[in-house]
């Protein structure tokens, strides 16, 4: 676990679904043991991983206690909110905002969108000076990562200009000091990028659920506070920011070279950037809106499920002015220059890529099915993977269910005792020949002749399908011991595998076990009744043996006493 960058996993509660690495644009998701692990030199802090992990073990670094510090510190701070704050905070105003905000500790309030608003401005100024290209938003810092990693071919095309909250937060040090602190609060993962990047310009980055945290924590509701004014005076047209196209309607003017397209998504933007020669677009001009999230900010990864709903598009519409940003003063600096990022390369040899395919029982064309199942788009891309160690074997889920599958017929086959699986319907999904040889007669016949019985009914050929009925409703396991069934004795297992759905058993032919049981059991009874007998004879002989002694003691022990007094008295001693 990596916490110190924006995106992080929690392992304990990772569940090895993939659906992080199906949903990653940029794989930068290593599978270790079944579990992920963000990759932070291949991630662009979007933040889809955090949305879709259904474990919610995917995380966003919180900052939460080094923004209190920098609060209780004693200096100057300021808050920068995103304008998608509408989509999170419901019925509050952003005056509520800011004395909940200043009861926290903040020197001040202030909206981001002023920022954006200085943005709109520059880039008009650049579009202007512009004879014919192509023009990218670097408004967004999880598209300025993508495209310097991933299209760096582009990475000249984005517009030199800051993003629109090191736009604000400049402004904010022109007008109360290069002393001064400014914390961003936003929908956003890539913002902490930014700071952890610039942090002279943005001390920290939180999202609004950190920040719904902390009031909670010092009991504060801002639905219930009354409004303070903001720092240094409201935005307006930079409002509308948060959402797809809102950067275009700060910029449009009746220049006819300039078009316009407005991008959300980075899978649409990388569709939108792959395989285009820029001298096929002709002379004119092309500026690209690009957002990473689809819809724009209010559907980022820290917003609630629905923040991006027409409601909500409206309100933020209602929240700015309907105005151009188009000759407005930018007095502060915000240019920034953005460069092609270096990735690890990645060489991979023709037998390392034979290898690792077959390690998932890839052998030809026809075995790379390309199902997506790893979360990869083709079965070599997942090789690549593997070879660069991020990816395991375990995650082709085609090659573990005939893995699965050959092991369970290997076993059901070769058991020694009938076995026997069938549906809700009691048909036979299937069964080995010790179960047909238990069955017998033309149920054995059918099994050799076809080597199987499947969807054959179960009641047609055994008479106790009322164990099945009962652990298909009870979901349990139902055993019944010494089952007479014809000339057989039978030891039924019945198994739940899944509940209504699914029934197993396993049927052993006790028949022999039992009579020689009997058997041994008969033997021993003979044994115990010749003991007996010769115990009670030996009793019987003992007893008559212990009269006739006593008789004869009795007689010896007379003829003693006679003896004894008929002899004369000894003489006595003088």
């Amino acid at each position: 676990m990596n916490s110190d960058f924006p995106v992080y996993t929690t392992p304990n509660e990772c569940q090895d679904c993939y659906k992080c690495v199906r949903h990653c644009i940029s794989k930068a998701i290593r599978i270790v043991n079944a579990r992920a692990a963000v990759i932070p030199e291949l991630c662009v802090s979007c933040g889809e991983c955090v949305k879709v992990c259904p474990a919610h073990a995917k995380k966003i670094r919180s900052d939460l206690s080094r923004a209190q510090h920098l609060v209780a510190d004693g200096g100057a701070v300021y808050a920068s909110v995103a304008p998608s704050f509408i989509g999170y905070f419901d019925n509050v105003t952003i005056g509520q905002l800011a004395t909940g905000l200043m009861r926290l500790g903040f020197a001040g309030v202030s909206e981001t969108a002023l920022g954006a608003q200085l943005v709109s401005a520059r880039v008009a100024e650049v579009l202007a000076e512009l004879k014919s290209g192509v023009v990218i938003s670097s408004a967004c810092p999880s598209v300025v990562e993508f495209i310097t990693k991933y299209h760096p071919d582009w990475a000249d095309a984005i517009s030199e200009v800051s993003s629109p909250v090191i736009a604000h937060t400049r402004l904010l040090h022109s007008l109360y000091g290069k002393a001064a602190k400014a914390v961003f609060f936003g929908p956003c993962a890539a913002k902490k990028l930014e700071a952890d990047k610039m942090p002279g310009d943005l001390a920290l980055a939180l999202t609004f659920p950190t920040l719904q945290h902390w009031f909670e924590d010092a009991g504060i509701n801002p639905a219930e506070l009354p409004e303070s004014p903001l720092t240094p005076y409201p935005a307006e047209e930079g409002r509308a920011y948060s959402l797809e196209g809102g950067m275009l309607d700060t910029l449009r003017t009746a220049d006819p070279s300039i078009r316009y397209i407005a991008v959300s998504g980075l899978d649409d933007l990388g569709r939108l950037l792959t395989g285009v020669d820029r001298s096929s677009l002709g002379n004119g001009k092309l500026f690209i809106e690009a957002l990473a999230c689809p819809g724009g900010c209010v559907n980022g990864p820290a917003m609630r499920p629905g923040a991006s709903n027409a409601a909500t598009v409206v309100s933020t519409l209602g929240f700015g002015r309907n105005r151009t940003s188009v000759g407005r003063e930018v007095p502060v600096d915000i240019h920034k220059g953005y460069f092609r990022q270096q990735l690890p390369p990645e060489e991979v040899t023709p037998e390392q890529m034979t290898e690792a395919l077959a390690s998932v029982g890839k052998f030809s064309g026809e075995d790379e099915l390309n199902c997506g199942g790893c979360g990869y788009n083709t079965c070599r891309e997942f090789a690549r993977a593997q070879i660069a160690g991020r990816a395991e074997p375990a995650m082709c889920l085609s090659y573990l269910r005939k893995i699965s599958q050959k092991t369970s017929n290997a076993l059901i086959k070769y058991i020694p005792t009938g076995v026997v699986l069938a549906d809700r319907q009691l048909q036979i999904i299937e069964c080995n020949r010790p179960f047909a040889e238990l069955c017998g007669g033309e149920t054995l016949t059918a099994f050799d002749n076809c080597g199987t019985l499947q969807g054959a009914l179960l009641d047609t050929m055994i008479e106790f399908t009322d164990l099945f009925d009962e652990a298909l409703k009870s979901g349990g396991e139902i055993e019944r011991l010494n089952q007479v069934y014809g000339n057989k004795i039978l030891n039924i297992s019945v198994f739940s595998i899944t509940p209504g759905q699914t029934v197993g058993a396993v049927i052993q032919d006790v028949t022999k076990s039992e009579l020689r049981r009997e058997q041994v059991a008969e033997k021993a009874r003979e044994v115990i009744r010749k003991n007996v007998l010769t115990v009670q004879k030996i009793a019987r002989d003992l007893g008559e043996h212990m009269a006739e002694t006593e008789i004869l003691l009795d007689e010896v022990a007379g003829i003693y006493s006679e003896h004894h007094l008929n002899q004369p008295a000894a003489p006595a001693e003088k």
